[in-house]
């Protein structure tokens, strides 16, 4: 890996966790370049996975934070090429049944007709 990707992603990293204080995880902190476990620390009910790069691989993407979130929800953030720096427009990559839950928690959908879930 160049300087300059390494670079990229270790900015990608500190770019999330600065937007994540700012929306409700006061103590969310990057976590440096190759240590193990999610890219985001100080995020007790999330595992974040972070990727700034030129592939597309999601499905490795949320396998590694799901492999990290030990009982926390997991998900990956992607920064694409051209992104630039601005978090609040990268991609987030999670498990659909996740994302439903989520939606249906935040009060979207019609709760009467809900299935109870399964895995």
């Amino acid at each position: 890996m160049t300087q300059h990707r390494k670079a990229r992603g270790m900015k990608t990293q500190a770019l999330v966790a600065e937007l994540m204080q700012a929306r409700g995880w006061p103590f969310a902190e990057s976590a440096g370049a190759g240590r193990p476990g999610s890219d985001v620390t100080g995020t007790p009910d999330v595992a974040v996975e972070v990727k700034a790069r030129s592939d597309l691989n999601p499905l490795a993407w949320v396998k590694q934070a799901e492999g990290a979130a030990d009982g926390r929800l997991p998900f990956a953030v992607f920064r694409p090429n051209g992104m630039g720096e601005h978090p609040e427009q990268f991609l987030a990559m999670i498990r659909f049944g996740d994302l439903l839950n989520l939606l249906a928690g935040a009060g979207y959908g019609d709760p009467e007709s809900r299935e109870e879930e399964s895995e």
